[in-house]
C-alpha cells in the first residue's frame, strides 16, 4: 500500500524499514508500492521510477529483500485524473473529526492541477482536479531491470489512469479509444502493457479492478455497458492473456466517487474465481479483506485464486506470514536473527492440513 512517504519520488528510510520487515519475516514475495511513471502524477510524497536518480534507493531494498531470500517486486502507476490529490492523513484524520474541502493539492503546495491527464476532461469528483485530455512506462522498465526487481506489476485498477480507459463511465471519448466500444475502451491500455512485455522478460502482472461498484448493473436493457464490471473484465483479461503477461491481480473499485461495496471478508474473491473459471491457465491474485490464513488456504485449495495478496494485514502484523505457517503447520525459515521466536515452525505439517 501507498505510503505517501517518498521525497520528490525517491524512497526513503521508511521504506527500507517497511520493506524489510516483511522481508525478514518469511512472506513469498513483496510488491513495493505504486511508483509514478511521469514527474507530474499521483500524490505529492509518492514514489517514483521516471528518473534514473530513483535507481539507487530502489536498489538499497532490493539488495536487502534478496539477502533474506525473498522475491521483490513494484507496480508502476500513472494516476491519471487522481494525481495532484493530498495524502490521506492530510485530507482528512482516521477518526474524520477534520476534513479538508478539496482532495487538490494546488500549486503553492507543491501541487500541478493544470497538469492532470486522463482520458477525457471528466473529473473523479468536484472536489479533484480537472484532467487535460500521454508513455513513460518502458523507460521505468528500463530502470527496473537495473535495479534488479524480480517482477513488475501494471497497476491498471482503483481509478488510475488505465482503469479510467477501460470503463464507461469515465471514458466518454468519441474516437477510436473510447466510448460504448469495449474494444476502443481498451486499446490502449492494451498498447501500453504490450509495450511493457515486450520490454520485460521477467514475470508480468497486472492489477485490474473487476467492477466499478456503481448502482445498477454492468449493462442496459438495451445491450449498452452502464459500468465496468466482471463480463468486461473477462473480456479484458483474455485479451491480456494474449499478451503473455503471467499474472492478472483481480481487485475492484476506485473509479466512481459513489461506489457501494459491502465490504466483508474476502468479498472480491468471487470477480477472481469467475476469470479464473473463465481462463484456468493464466494464475490469478486476490486481495481484500483477507485476514485468516485458513480461509486464505482454502481460496487456492478450492482453486478460487493462485495467490493471495495482503496489504493491511501485513501492516497490522508484519509478522502474519509466520502466524499463517504456525496456523497450517507447515515449515517456513525465519530470518536467523528472529529464528529462536518462532521455534514451532520447525514441526512437522498438522495431520489435518496436508501440503
Amino acid at each position: 500500500m501507498c505510503q505517501y512517504s517518498a521525497v520528490d519520488g525517491h524512497v526513503t528510510d521508511w521504506h527500507l524499514v517497511h520493506i524489510g520487515g516483511f522481508a525478514s519475516r518469511g512472506v513469498g514475495a513483496i510488491c513495493m508500492e505504486a511508483s509514478a511513471v511521469v514527474p507530474k502524477d499521483g500524490f505529492p510524497r509518492r514514489c517514483g521510477n521516471w528518473d534514473d536518480s530513483h535507481i539507487p534507493g530502489f536498489q538499497r531494498i532490493v539488495n536487502f529483500a534478496h539477502g533474506q531470500g525473498t522475491l521483490i517486486g513494484i507496480q508502476l502507476a500513472h494516476a491519471g485524473r487522481k494525481a495532484s490529490t493530498y495524502s490521506l492523513w492530510v485530507h482528512s484524520d482516521i477518526a474524520r473529526t477534520r476534513s479538508a474541502p478539496t482532495h487538490t493539492v494546488q500549486k503553492d503546495e507543491g501541487g500541478w492541477p493544470d497538469g492532470v491527464y486522463g482520458p477525457t476532461e471528466l473529473p473523479f469528483s468536484n472536489t479533484y482536479p480537472k484532467p487535460n485530455a500521454n508513455n513513460a512506462y518502458v523507460k521505468a522498465i528500463e530502470r527496473c531491470k537495473v535495479i534488479g526487481f524480480d517482477f513488475v506489476e501494471i497497476h491498471a485498477a482503483h481509478g488510475f489512469l488505465l482503469h479510467e480507459f477501460v470503463s464507461p463511465l469515465s471514458n466518454t471519448r468519441s474516437d477510436q479509444y473510447g466510448g460504448q466500444s469495449l474494444e476502443n475502451r481498451v486499446r490502449w491500455p492494451l498498447r501500453v502493457i504490450s509495450r511493457c512485455r515486450a520490454a520485460w522478460d521477467k514475470p508480468l502482472f497486472v492489477r485490474i479492478s473487476a467492477t466499478d461498484w456503481a448502482e445498477g448493473p454492468e449493462r442496459g436493457p438495451g445491450g449498452e455497458w452502464k459500468q465496468w464490471g466482471i463480463e468486461q473484465s473477462k473480456v479484458y483479461g483474455g485479451e491480456l492473456q494474449k499478451l503473455d503477461i503471467d499474472l492478472l491481480h483481480c481487485s475492484s473499485g476506485g473509479n466512481w466517487e459513489r461506489q457501494q461495496i459491502e465490504l466483508k471478508p474476502g468479498y472480491q474473491v468471487p470477480f477472481a474465481d469467475a476469470l479464473k473459471k473463465a481462463y484456468p491457465t493464466l494464475p490469478i491474485g486476490a486481495v481484500g479483506l483477507i485476514t485468516d490464513p485458513v480461509v486464505a488456504e482454502s481460496y487456492l485449495r478450492e482453486g478460487k485464486t493462485d495467490v493471495i495478496f495482503l496489504a493491511r494485514a501485513l501492516m497490522r502484523n508484519p509478522h502474519w506470514a509466520m502466524y499463517a505457517a504456525e496456523t497450517l503447520g507447515v515449515a517456513v525459515k525465519a530470518a536467523n536473527q528472529y529464528e529462536r521466536a518462532f521455534l514451532g515452525l520447525a514441526t512437522p505439517a498438522k495431520p489435518a492440513i496436508k501440503t
